[in-house]
């Protein structure tokens, strides 16, 4: 059956700069590749001067240039689109089925993954915002940013225009929320009801967010998914005192034949020329702990790291969901030749784990009844002890609730995979459909139901609670009340922590790069 296509004076819509057009599909109006700020390289973002006329908003925005080559390896686990690069990157897309000022529909404002160096609003094709605003009636905006040094690089020891150089990538996201504050109503947004939420580095920049006091007040519930890692790896570059970027700009200004402390000539540089100086001189400094940029900096703009600094007083009144997947990065390994061979699992479990694995092997068939033994192995030790920590603190001190979350569900890939990295993001945006190893029945279609209306209750009303699923407590400061997601919901207290204690101490170690044969 057809589909209805307009691009007309129906479709435009006048924001704050100007008139923009865009589409409509049969109920969905789309409008790609909107400007919201404008900047020069390492300065704060400025609005975007006003226009005459209309401008056109029917393709995405360019993506922020990356430090180096996307590598597409296993593109069945994780879709991904790639798109023309330029750091004049600041562009967002919004989703909508309506353009009246008084439908005051809830808005999802969606950042997006790849730490603070990588990735774009459009990256995956599960990040598409249709099915999420006709299935939850709602506003859905994504943005792109500028990321890696373009974004997050510390030059202000060389001088006052450069002060939040180190943060203008997360400044970025502020200006974007800004327009959202100053324009979603004409989209028919509410702008008293802005749900922030990311997963993995996108769930690092809301807990970012959270702690930027120019931020307050627009937006109004976050959700982190896979964004709370233990030791603040994505939570903000912490450094002393005594650590600024001096050491790593005169690093890139010597790879480029110029005269140090003086970085003015970076501005004007073509961005693979200092790309490849930054790409050269961040190793070393990086092997001996000194900073080198690509993340958030403590400063007068982003107050820091809520496990070191404590959450701001505005924090404190922001609902939030907090939430991992199972087995994370070690989700995308390949099955091992004994997965279904419980004898021979036990045995490489005594191997890994020695003398603890008996109580390894009883806390993990506690914790997760039913699940394949092998996927022991394969546990999530990056981000869950730094998420259920994070959550516990929050709700402590927070008079706004906190609910904690774990995406359990196994796979039909190869046998039985379980949820890896990104692997909920489908199910969160309504769009299983679009990814071919989500498909799976009645039952897996239920799930999906399941997981979108907790966003979207939670975007709501800030609890994501609903009929469908057993009641969803909020932790305390003693208890991680955490709701396993799988075919079906169930929640438990504290269920995996001595569990995870172990398998810190004595289970596999994980870095970034060990995990290449699926991702």
């Amino acid at each position: 059956m057809g589909k209805t296509f307009v691009c007309d004076e129906s479709t435009t819509v006048k924001t704050k700069a100007g008139l923009l057009q865009g589409f409509k599909v049969d109920d969905m109006y789309a409008f790609y590749g909107v400007k919201y700020a404008d900047s020069k390289r390492f300065q704060m973002p400025t609005p975007v001067e006003p226009w005459e006329g209309v401008k056109t908003a029917l393709a995405y925005g360019y993506v922020s240039p990356m430090l180096g080559q996307d590598n597409p390896s296993n593109e069945l686990l994780v879709p991904h689109r790639y798109w023309p690069l330029d750091e004049n990157c600041q562009y967002l897309n919004v989703w909508t089925q309506s353009l009246s000022p008084d439908a005051k529909k809830p808005v999802l404002f969606w950042l997006h993954g790849g730490g603070y160096a990588a990735g774009s609003s459009i990256e995956q094709i599960a990040y598409e915002g249709d099915n999420m605003s006709r299935h939850g009636d709602c506003v859905v905006v994504t943005i792109n940013h500028r990321l890696n040094i373009l974004g997050y690089l510390d030059l202000s020891p060389f001088g006052e225009k450069y002060k939040n150089s180190g943060n203008a990538g997360h400044a970025d996201i502020v200006a974007a929320l800004q327009w959202v504050h100053d324009n979603i109503a004409q989209f028919g947004g509410d702008p008293d009801n802005v749900t922030v939420f990311g997963q993995s580095g996108g769930g690092g920049k809301v807990s970012c967010l959270l702690q930027t006091p120019a931020a307050d007040g627009l937006f109004h519930r976050g959700i982190i998914q896979s964004g709370v890692a233990s030791g603040s790896l994505l939570g903000g570059g912490e450094r002393t005192e005594e650590q600024n970027g001096r050491e790593i700009v005169n690093a890139m200004l010597r790879e480029l034949g110029l005269p140090e402390n003086d970085p003015e000539p970076l501005e004007t540089i073509p961005y693979a020329d200092l790309a490849a100086a930054y790409n050269k001189a961040a190793p070393a400094i990086r092997a001996k702990g000194g900073y080198t940029g690509c993340a958030p900096i403590a400063d007068d703009y982003y107050v820091g790291d809520p496990m070191i600094y404590g959450f701001t007083e505005h924090a404190k009144t922001v609902p939030i969901m907090v939430g991992t997947v199972m087995c994370e990065f070690l989700g995308f390994a390949p099955a091992g030749p004994n997965e279904n061979d419980e004898e021979a699992t036990l045995a490489d479990m005594k191997k890994i784990f020695g003398e603890y694995a008996d109580k390894a092997v009883e806390l993990y068939r506690k914790a997760f009844p039913g699940k394949k033994l092998a996927y022991l192995a394969k546990l999530d030790g990056l981000f869950r002890k730094g998420s259920w920590e994070y959550v516990m603190k929050k709700a402590e001190v927070s008079s706004a609730p906190a609910y904690s979350y774990m995406f359990t569900y196994e796979f039909p890939y190869g046998g039985g995979k379980p949820a890896w990295h990104c692997s909920e993001i489908p199910f969160v945006f309504h769009n299983a459909e679009r990814v071919a190893v989500c498909s799976g029945g009645e039952d897996v279609e239920k799930m999906q139901e399941n997981i979108f209306e907790s966003w979207m209750s939670f975007a709501r009303t800030g609890n994501p609670g609903h009929p469908g699923i057993p009641e969803w407590k909020p932790c305390t400061g003693d208890e991680e009340r955490c709701m396993k997601m799988d075919k079906t919901f169930t929640q438990d207290t504290n269920f995996d922590h001595e569990l995870m204690e172990i398998f810190l101490e004595h289970g596999p170690k994980f870095g970034f790069g060990e995990v290449k044969a699926e991702h």
